[in-house]
């Protein structure tokens, strides 16, 4: 008996694949992450070390080398994410904590989201779209979300900051789609009792979405394009962030 396996694609991959998702037959309805990769690498050979540095997310958590798949399981392969340098219409309502949209981002209402009376101090970082970057003139950026899992891991950087630094708040927008030149595409707002807190668990947040938030970036130049992946080093979001 053999079983059907879809893995969804994002970012730069569905161009390099040219499809949306994977489907592959196998013989079995289990399989770990490490095997998954081995099989996509085998059946894409051009591509295996991408798939190599690649990571696979199950039901919108990473997944470890060890960990069990299931055919039935919600499976994507994800590329490194795009060091951030849906409710898109309709994902999530206005207050939520936590939002990935295509609508211009103010960055008044994050803040607003994390305004405690029991709380000092208050800060709002603010992503832009920058024109120069080593030499290069950006046009545009262009960001891809896997929204769901985006989503469900800017919330876990807000259960880790409110664990690290008992009685912070977190909220956090990121844009989709195309940003222009000195607009929004993401806002972290953070707030607690004292500065001093509310300073590193800021900077915090903006480090660990960097590394596990499943965003996506394209630089848009006169003459071309390019997906930009992760920039700081070897890609692992199952690592925790001890360094920022």
């Amino acid at each position: 008996m053999t079983y059907t396996w879809t893995i969804q694609l994002f970012a730069g991959l569905p161009e390099r694949f040219g499809i949306a998702a994977i489907t592959l037959e196998h013989n079995s309805d289990t399989i770990t992450a490490a095997a998954l990769k081995q099989l996509l690498a085998a059946a894409y050979p051009q591509h295996a070390a991408l798939i190599g540095i690649a990571f696979v997310a199950c039901n919108h958590s990473y997944a470890a080398d060890q960990t069990t798949l299931r055919s039935s399981d919600e499976l994507a392969l994800l590329p490194p994410v795009s060091g951030g340098e849906e409710p898109a219409s309709g994902i999530a309502a206005s207050m939520e904590m936590y939002v990935i949209t295509a609508d211009p981002i103010r960055e008044s209402d994050v803040v607003a989201k994390v305004i405690v009376s029991a709380h000092g101090a208050s800060l709002a970082f603010v992503g832009t779209t920058r024109e120069w970057t080593h030499g290069q003139r950006t046009v545009k950026l262009e960001y891809e979300a896997y929204a769901p899992m985006a989503i469900a891991t800017m919330k876990k950087i807000g259960d880790e900051i409110a664990e690290r630094w008992p009685g912070a708040l977190c909220a956090i927008s990121h844009r989709i789609g195309i940003v222009g030149l000195a607009e929004t595409s993401v806002v972290i707002a953070v707030s607690a009792p004292h500065r001093g807190d509310c300073y590193e668990a800021s900077r915090y947040a903006i480090e660990r979405l960097k590394q596990i938030v499943p965003i996506w970036k394209k630089e848009i130049w006169e003459d071309g394009s390019e997906w930009k992946g992760h920039q700081l080093g070897p890609w692992n979001p199952t690592v925790p962030l001890t360094d920022y």
